[in-house]
Formats: C-alpha cells, structure tokens, sequence
C-alpha cells in the first residue's frame, strides 16, 4: 500500500474560509460547516442566512487538502481508494488539523465547547463524527448530513466525550448510500450517544428545506434556543 501523498501547506490553525457574522455583532455560539469533497467552503456558508439562529458566528473553513480528481475543490482526505483503511488513514491525518482549527476559534471568540456546533455534509459529516467524539469536552451539537461513520471499530478505545448528534440523509442518496446512516446509529448509540436520525424520503445527496429545518431544529435545542 502506498504512502499517502496528501500535503498541505497550511497550518492547523490557519484553515481559510467565508463567514457570516452576527447582526448584532455579539458572537454567543459557534457554527462550523464542513463542506464535502471537492467543494470548498463556499459551498455552505449561504446557509448561515437561512438559519435562524441569533448571536452566531458561522465559519465554513476550506478543507486544507487539495482535490486530487479534479483541477479544483478541496478535501478532507482523498477518496481515490475508497478502501475502508484507506480512508480512516485519511481522516486522521486531517482530524488533528480540524480539531486545532476548532480550538483556535474557540479562543478566538471566547467560547467554551458547549457553545460550539458541527454542521457536515457528505466528507464534512465524516470530518464530524469522526472527530467531535474524540475530543475531551463534547462540543454542543453535530448535525451529519448525508454522510457515514468512519472509525467506529476504535471508538469505544477514543472515546472522550458524547456530543449530541443529529443525522439526517436522503432515501435516495446516490453517493452515500442511506444504510450508511443506519450504521451510523446503532454505532453511536451502542456507545451511548444520544442520537436523532431523520431519513428524508425522495431526497438524494444534497440538502433540501426539510433537512435544513430539521438541522436548525436540533441546534436551536442543543443551543437553549427553543
């Protein structure tokens, strides 16, 4: 098995991407989204004015690797060789490098990792799941979109904490199958997370009102908000 060859000239804390600050220019939560492979974080952050959530900052950082299918884009890990192994040893070369981002903001902005929400969709859903429960304070929420669960045969040895998580995935999806989230709750559960799954029923890979409103839903919970 050859090497991986992801590089990155970047710093774990100085992933770049767009933001949406609040209106009220006082920044009491967190929202980072994390934007699937080959896209970049301009895929998501419009939907930071789709959500009704006060006093929030969003980020939606650029995954630090470049995408190695196509002259553009960016990734979490590669995706060239989907073997299962193959990909875990993707995602914890780039999970450190989230995890200090995620660290970094939340000095930046005075925050506690109960102020904190991972929003993933497809890669970025992985990004989550994989990395929220490996760090020592659980973070306020993660909402998976459309992703899977990488990692799960080591979580009960790394687990440090049990954020609240919110997986939402289209019937339809043709990318990532639907059993994926499936697997993804009765892992999670397994370990005592407390989980909400929502199956969108004629949705595909992406993200429709009913899936954004779900995840708005779940965060404005996990905030205090509702």
């Amino acid at each position: 098995m050859p090497p991986l060859e992801s590089k990155t000239t970047m710093s774990p804390t100085t992933l770049q991407g767009p933001e949406s600050s609040p209106a009220s220019g006082n920044v009491k939560r967190l929202v980072l989204f994390l934007h699937g492979v080959g896209a970049d974080g301009n895929d998501l952050i419009g939907l930071a004015d789709m959500m009704d959530l006060p006093d929030t900052q969003f980020l939606s950082p650029h995954a630090p690797f470049r995408f190695d299918m196509a002259p553009f884009g960016h990734q979490w890990f590669s995706l060239m060789d989907r073997d299962p192994a193959r990909m875990l040893a993707g995602i914890q070369v780039a999970a450190p490098i989230l995890d200090h981002y995620i660290d970094a903001q939340m000095e930046r902005f005075s925050l506690t990792a109960s102020q904190v929400a991972l929003v993933g969709f497809s890669q970025g859903s992985m990004m989550s799941l994989y990395t929220a429960p490996r760090r020592t304070e659980p973070l306020a929420a993660v909402v998976a979109l459309s992703g899977a669960m990488l990692g799960a045969e080591s979580l009960a040895d790394e687990l440090q904490s049990r954020p609240p998580i919110c997986l939402i995935h289209g019937v339809e999806d043709e990318v990532v199958p639907f059993a994926a989230m499936e697997m993804a709750q009765t892992a999670l559960t397994t370990h005592g997370f407390r989980v909400e799954a929502h199956p969108r029923p004629g949705l595909g890979h992406g993200i429709d009102e009913v899936a954004l409103n779900t995840a708005t839903t779940f965060l404005k919970q996990q905030f205090g908000l509702a």
